[in-house]
């Protein structure tokens, strides 16, 4: 197991897996009994029909690829100058948009997100506190960790605001631009019709949407979710199921991004794809399938014990679709099909 997954216990972990995936009627195939020798498994989940996709679903073809210069990517960020900010092993490496190497940030831990403001200002997310730079490169400033088990996985960058995605303390954190927590979202709240996220694994993100709302991907429960800035929950959509309209596995989608007409990207480990929905939750198309990501799609053991693999995505300001392998350690950038 890689250093950035130690946070949960083990037995913890699949104690979690396991309770979500029964709720959503997904653990059965795992739970199964061995089936007799020289016999089919009538209860074997076989997902090899999902990992091919309908060729009249795919919107997207590949316009460049590149290897990202470290080990270990975990994130990206794309910022206002079309910069692409790849977080891998201790570093944060700023590539042009052509995959060119440039600025590098060392920061003091593994680089687990990265945002990157309008002006310039880069947020780095390491597992338990933000460190801030300016454009150039230099450092400014290192929040304080919010608790011991903060695990950080996801950062999105406002005017005024900054969002992180706590997957440790299944919280979206609200900071002002000088650190100082100012909310906490997501939180289980009956009075207010919160739910709370279930994160049985290490993917929890936000972002902001051209509408002014945040978007959290609440992985346990496969739905993407829309909140006031104040914590109010706006929307909710999404279904648990292999099929190319809804998410599968333990805990989908891992990572999300907005197109600049709203519309939401999405992306899945297990069966690793990116999809693009409407912004009411209405499936459009598949950006990249399955069979785009070959080492990927086997770096689960099955789909409901998966915390390895995953692929994150971001939209650059001509609309196209920037996708980092974790698993294969590169980032292929998607444009529309003509």
């Amino acid at each position: 197991m890689k250093p950035e997954l130690e946070l949960f216990d083990r037995r913890e972990f699949f104690g979690v897996v396991t309770k979500t995936a029964a709720i959503l009627g997904l653990a059965g195939a795992a739970r199964a009994g061995a089936a007799e020798p020289g016999t089919a498994n009538p209860f074997a989940y076989d997902i090899s029909r999902f990992q091919k996709t309908d060729p009249k679903l795919i919107s997207h073809e590949e316009a460049a690829r590149w290897p990202v210069p470290r080990k270990d990517a975990r994130r990206l960020a794309i910022g206002p100058d079309g910069r692409i900010y790849v977080c891998a092993g201790n570093y944060i490496s700023c590539l042009s948009r052509a995959g060119q190497g440039g600025m590098e940030l060392a920061l003091t831990g593994p680089a687990c997100c990265v945002a990157v403001a309008a002006d310039g200002t880069i947020f780095a997310g390491l597992r338990d506190h933000i460190e801030v730079f300016d454009a150039t490169g230099a450092r400014t400033a290192r929040w304080d960790s919010p608790d011991p088990k903060t695990w950080l996985t996801g950062l999105a960058a406002g005017a005024k605001d900054v969002f992180a995605a706590d997957a440790g303390k299944l919280v979206v954190l609200r900071y002002d631009r000088a650190g100082k927590i100012i909310g906490r979202i997501g939180q289980k709240d009956a009075a207010r019709n919160v739910p709370g996220f279930i994160v049985p694994s290490p993917f929890l993100d936000v972002i902001l949407h051209p509408d002014g709302l945040l978007r959290v991907n609440n992985t346990g429960r496969h739905q993407v979710e829309a909140y006031t800035l104040d914590g109010d929950l706006a929307a909710a959509w999404g279904k648990p199921t292999a099929a190319i309209d809804g998410f599968c596995g333990c805990c989908n989608p891992i990572a999300l991004a907005a197109l600049a007409d709203g519309r939401i990207v999405t992306c899945e480990k297990g069966i690793p794809r990116v999809k693009i929905y409407s912004a009411a939750g209405e499936f459009q198309s598949v950006v990249a399938g399955a069979e785009s990501f070959p080492e990927n799609a086997v770096a689960c053991n099955s789909l409901n014990d998966c915390i390895h693999g995953g692929i994150d995505a971001a939209v650059d300001g001509d609309g196209r679709i920037c996708i980092l392998d974790l698993v294969a350690g590169n980032v292929r950038v998607m444009k529309r099909k003509a």
